[in-house]
Formats: C-alpha cells, sequence, structure tokens
C-alpha cells in the first residue's frame, strides 16, 4: 500500500468516513478485496455513486491504461468489505456490463467531471462495479458453477435433440408422402417425441427451482440484483412458450416441414443458450461466493 494511500485509509477510519484534501466533500467508500496473487487483503479508497440499494465504483485508475488491481481482486473472488461513512459490511463485488455500465458511467461522469476526463484519457472500457450488501457463506461452494454444469448438459441434450430430427427426416421416413410418413418411421417418431418430452422436463425442473428456491432467496440477500432477476424471470415466460412450441412441433414432425423443424429448434436452442449465458455471467461469481444457501439448483 502507498503511503498516500495509508494516509487517506487512517483519516477516514478516524474521522467517521470523513477526509480532507482532493477528496473533501466527495463520496468516497473504503474496499477492501482479497490479493488475488497474495491472498492478503487489500483496502483501496474509492470514489462511489449510490443507486438504490447498491453502491458503485469505477476502475478508472485515473484513466491509466491498465485496470487497478483492486478490479483484478474482485473478478477473482468477488467477497468484499466496505466501509462508507461509519458503516462497515460485507458484500459482494459484480461488474456491470452493456447499456447498464454505460447509463451507471455517464451518470457519474456527470456528478463528478473528472470521471469523463479519465474515460477519455484511456482507450479501454473503465469497468463499472456494483457492490451488493448480503450474508456470506465462507465454506464456498461453487454453487454457480454448478449452475453452469446444468446448462452444458441441457445444452447437449438440445444438441442430442438436434441430432435425432436430423436421423428422423434422413431415416425411413424420408419417403414420406403428404400428410404422413412410412411406417418404419413410426419408431423414431416416437423416439423423438420421448427425448423431447425428456429435455422439456429437465429445463422446466432446473427453472421451476430457481424460481421457488434461488429466485427468492437472491432477492433477499441482493436487493441490487432486481433488474437481473426481473430479466431472468421474464425471459423463463419465454422459455416456457419455447418449451410448449417446441414440444407441438415434434409431436407431429411426420406431417411438418423438415426445414422449418430444423429452423425453429435451432431459434429455440439460440435464444436458450443466450439465457444461459446471460444468467451465468451475472450469477456465477456471485453464487460461488454466497455458498451453498439454497441447496443444489437443481
Amino acid at each position: 500500500m502507498s503511503d498516500w494511500n495509508r494516509q487517506v485509509i487512517e483519516e477516514f477510519r478516524a474521522g467517521g468516513g470523513r477526509v480532507g484534501g482532493p477528496f473533501e466533500g466527495a463520496d468516497l467508500l473504503l474496499l477492501t478485496s482479497t490479493g488475488r496473487k497474495t491472498g492478503a487483503p487489500h483496502t483501496t479508497p474509492l470514489g462511489y455513486m449510490a443507486d438504490g440499494d447498491r453502491l458503485i465504483v469505477f476502475a478508472s485508475n485515473a484513466g491509466l491504461p491498465h485496470d487497478p488491481a483492486w478490479y483484478h481482486n474482485v473478478r477473482a473472488d468477488p467477497r468484499v468489505t466496505v466501509e462508507v461513512g461509519t458503516e462497515t459490511f460485507e458484500g459482494v463485488a459484480l461488474p456491470v456490463a452493456g447499456d447498464e455500465r454505460d447509463r451507471l458511467y455517464a451518470r457519474q461522469g456527470e456528478r463528478v467531471p473528472a470521471y469523463a476526463d479519465y474515460q477519455r484519457r484511456t482507450s479501454r472500457v473503465i469497468p463499472v462495479v456494483a457492490l451488493h450488501r448480503g450474508h456470506l457463506d465462507g465454506r464456498g461452494a461453487a454453487i454457480g458453477d454448478e449452475l453452469v454444469r446444468i446448462h452444458d448438459d441441457l445444452r447437449a441434450r438440445l444438441a442430442d435433440l438436434r441430432a435425432d430430427v436430423d436421423a428422423f427426416y434422413a431415416g425411413p421416413g424420408s419417403d414420406r408422402v403428404p400428410g404422413g410418413v412410412s411406417e418404419g418411421a413410426s419408431d423414431l417418431a416416437r423416439q423423438l417425441r420421448e427425448h423431447c418430452v425428456s429435455v422439456c422436463d429437465v429445463l422446466g425442473e432446473h427453472h421451476d427451482n430457481e424460481e421457488a428456491r434461488a429466485f427468492p432467496r437472491l432477492e433477499t440477500e441482493f436487493p441490487g440484483l432486481a433488474p437481473v432477476i426481473t430479466r431472468l424471470r421474464r425471459e423463463h415466460v419465454t422459455v416456457t412458450e419455447n418449451r410448449r412450441r417446441l414440444q407441438a412441433v415434434l409431436d407431429d414432425a411426420g406431417s411438418r416441414d423438415p426445414g422449418e423443424v430444423r429452423a425453429e429448434l435451432d431459434r429455440i436452442t439460440a435464444e436458450l443458450d443466450a439465457h444461459f449465458a446471460y444468467e451465468e455471467e451475472q450469477l456465477r461469481t456471485l453464487m460461488n461466493a454466497v455458498g451453498p444457501f439454497w441447496g443444489r439448483a437443481r
């Protein structure tokens, strides 16, 4: 720690969150992360902005071309301790991306013009990080990694289903006449329907458990995640509609155009993969950090 940082930290703690000099009157907090190389606690004074239940900090590094050490630390381990005013709390530091990141950074640049200048000085997109208050479980069960494994299993099941569709249309039913298929295709059609039902059931069970157990607990422990949970719930509605659509299409695959069936399955698979990717991006590190407070995700 530099002597300058140490002086700011000591003054902050002695003054109940108030400091003088260049930080006088500024919104300032102390963020303690775990060094990704040393494993030791690392405390950094940071400017912040309140956003509902979250505190937002910015990895500006005064416009230098590289991200600051604390940002690398929280990417490796998002569990942090935050001191703001006279309050100290444990929580999780999660990067904010996309339009939300741009909105928050622009807002901070209007509040504190130096931040707008920092972004002009560097070609990197300065990361924005949300600090969520929450109760952490130090046991470190990799629930987020389990979520990814569940998603990967579902991705594999959908790929197998796609292969079954190709096999169905390349099999005995390839000589089908309008309105039906040859008798030799009946077993393949039955297997295809059963496979579809199995995939849809596993997907439905996974999402039902998230809705009933995971999401309510996350909303309680981390209110700042509300926008993420709201989007995931909205996407779950679409996934349910797609499940029903997929079952209807494959229940009558023999009388449908093969190209249309393949295109519909590919569309549904792409939308589902985008949903999985967003959930993993937003929740994986958080779920790994908080530990097994709701049990297995499925």
